[in-house]
């Protein structure tokens, strides 16, 4: 029978052999009792050591459980369960690196089998050697795979723990490297564990290049935490401005307008730069830069540079400070006028080009405006740009200087002679030329004179004996005619041609032959309120007064009975040599006075657009004949 009476667990069982004992009588009973003791003696008494065949080196099979006696195998398990760590579940243990693959780390922690820790829970998993010791938490003495679950990241994360409340409690800084860019932010090693730190949380302003950071130890404040979550999350922005408070009340005492302090440029803008002070930044802007012209501020500062500057304002409600630089250079405008007097020929630089000139700089800080009427004595400049371009070198003249305003106006073509001053000796009143028709406008036509120098034939100045209602009736752009000079204005940079000038007047002649009572026939042209036009032909024009129209009913306008083209028979009423007219009447009309104003009505209405506009349309010569120029 097996012997259940033995506290060893998993010990094989030895076979003991069963004594038969056969029923006998009672007389028996002593004798037999007796040899049994004899037996249980000989079976609890220890025999003597027989080696086996195995501790013989025989032939032995060590699987053959059968060669192994009860004792020896409980001595056996006994020995091999010392060897096994007594380790629970939620402990942090240290384990040794037995090996690596591309994905783990294996560890040791001394159990029935080993663990695995994923190579990202190393900080550095290429410095892990064989043999190394790591610390780990034991998660679970095995999984569903029968393999112990280990983890590097939550020991790390247990074992500073306590550090890190004990800062959060007590509000004291911990110090941390930034190690990687996520989303939203950075991640940062305390301790060897992982602390999420806001982007808006990394400076006091927007970092532009976060990557510049990788790698960086910094002091920060830890502002959450969640041991269950193992979620930390930390600040340095907050240090920053708690630094800056304790400054910004230092610098409040020792900063006043007018002060010069050093100061490192922190931050470059497209309109300035701003200066750290020591605690507050303050803004130097590009116009207090340089008395010269800047395109950007990097032209001047850079990052980190350190820069002496001084306090132009300070607005300690909007934490504001004005800085400036240029205010500790010489100013330039100072005695320009000296330097520069009007008339005075200077080579500048072209540094800026606008719609209405070009600014040229004649040195460093001083500039002069040549305005865009100021560039050409003959072209009709329509943009700068058609003559200067930007870093052109170009030869002016002085024109007016005011040192106060800071400004300094230039002339380019005051460089060479006006042609203009020897336009009237050139061509005095009545030269007859020959010139091309540059542009066609509602009130005249211009034609070229001289290179770049157009004359204006006005539309009253095109026929003698027509109301021209437009030039077009009469010459075409890019023709040939010839004028003559009615007038020169240099000042006003004006010619005044005439194109029927070119003949002599012939009304004294149509005065004679248009003789008062003449019947003549013409066809109307244009209908007009107190009248008809008619064509006579020859270009001549005739005027018929609606109350010599021949109608006998009252005649409100006249184009309720003519039409133009209509052909009437007419007769000579008046010819006016000094007015350059002729009243007709229709043949059939009756013999009655006509109004005076009804003749002058035709007089200003024909002439509308003709000497009527001289006082207006003239004044628009040179811009009208520069543009027939270009």
């Amino acid at each position: 029978m097996p012997d259940d009476t033995n506290p060893q667990t998993d010990v094989p069982e030895t076979d003991i052999p069963e004594t038969e004992t056969p029923e006998t009588t009672d007389a028996s009973t002593e004798a037999d009792d007796a040899a049994q003791e004899e037996v249980e003696v000989a079976v609890a008494t220890p025999a003597a050591f027989e080696p086996s065949a195995i501790d013989l080196d025989l032939d032995a099979d060590p699987r053959d459980d059968s060669q192994h006696d009860q004792a020896e195998y409980a001595e056996l398990y006994a020995l091999y369960e010392d060897t096994l760590s007594r380790i629970t579940e939620g402990e942090i243990v240290s384990a040794q690196v037995i090996g690596k693959t591309e994905t783990d780390i294996i560890l040791d922690v001394g159990f029935k089998s080993e663990g695995a820790v994923p190579l990202e829970e190393f900080a550095d998993p290429d410095e892990v050697e064989m043999g190394d010791s790591v610390d780990v938490l034991l998660e679970s003495l095995e999984d569903e795979e029968g393999v112990v679950v280990l983890s590097k990241k939550k020991a790390d994360f247990l074992r500073v723990w306590e550090k890190i409340k004990d800062a959060f409690d007590n509000n004291r800084p911990v110090q941390g490297r930034i190690k990687r860019k996520i989303k939203g932010g950075v991640t940062v090693d305390l301790m060897g564990v992982d602390a999420f730190l806001p982007g808006s949380q990394i400076a006091l302003r927007r970092v532009p290049n976060v990557d510049d950071l990788l790698g960086d130890e910094y002091d920060f404040k830890i502002l959450k935490l969640n041991k269950r979550r193992r979620n930390i999350v930390v600040s340095r922005r907050v240090l920053l401005e708690e630094e800056r408070a304790g400054k910004r009340e230092e610098l409040k005492k020792e900063l006043s307008v007018g002060d010069v302090r050093p100061g490192i440029v922190k931050n470059i803008t497209d309109f300035g730069a701003f200066i750290d002070l020591g605690g507050m930044d303050g803004l130097l802007h590009i116009t207090d830069m340089s008395w010269g012209r800047i395109g950007h501020p990097s032209e001047v500062c850079e990052i980190g540079q350190s820069l002496e500057i001084k306090i132009l304002d300070i607005d300690w409600d909007r934490e504001r400070i004005s800085l400036g630089l240029k205010q500790l250079q010489e100013y330039p405008w100072k005695n320009v006028a000296e330097k520069y007097p009007v008339g005075t020929r200077v080579l500048g630089r072209v540094v800026s080009i606008t719609n209405y000139g070009a600014f040229v700089e004649l040195e460093r800080g001083i500039e002069g405006l040549v305005h865009i009427s100021e560039m050409s004595w003959t072209r009709n400049v329509r943009h700068p740009s058609q003559l200067v371009g930007i870093n052109d070198k170009v030869e002016c003249v002085v024109l007016r200087v005011d040192e106060e305003a800071q400004k300094i106006s230039l002339g380019m073509k005051q460089v060479e002679e006006d042609p203009w001053l020897a336009l009237p000796a050139q061509y005095p009143p009545g030269t007859k030329i020959r010139g091309l028709v540059r542009n066609l406008t509602s009130f005249g036509a211009f034609v070229e004179v001289e290179a770049g120098i157009d004359g204006l034939v006005h539309i009253s100045d095109m026929s003698w004996t027509r109301r021209v209602q437009h030039p077009a009736e009469v010459l075409r752009k890019g023709e040939e005619v010839d004028v003559v000079v009615l007038s020169i204005d240099p000042d006003q940079k004006r010619i005044s041609l005439g194109l029927k000038q070119v003949q002599e007047d012939p009304w004294y002649q149509l005065a004679q032959a248009y003789q008062p009572g003449r019947e003549v026939a013409g066809s109307i042209t244009r209908l007009l309120e107190k009248g008809v036009v008619v064509d006579l032909g020859s270009d001549l024009e005739g005027f018929v007064p609606i109350s010599q129209l021949g109608v006998e009913a009252p005649v409100a306008e006249p184009a309720d009975h003519f039409d133009e083209g209509h052909r009437l028979e007419l007769r000579v009423l008046e010819t006016d040599p000094i007015n350059r007219r002729i009243v007709l009447a229709v043949v059939d009309a009756p013999d009655v006075p006509y109004a005076a104003e009804e003749v002058e009505y035709e007089n200003m209405a024909a002439s509308k657009s003709g000497s009527a506009a001289d006082d207006t349309d003239e004044g628009e010569q040179s811009d009208s004949g520069g543009e027939a120029g270009e």
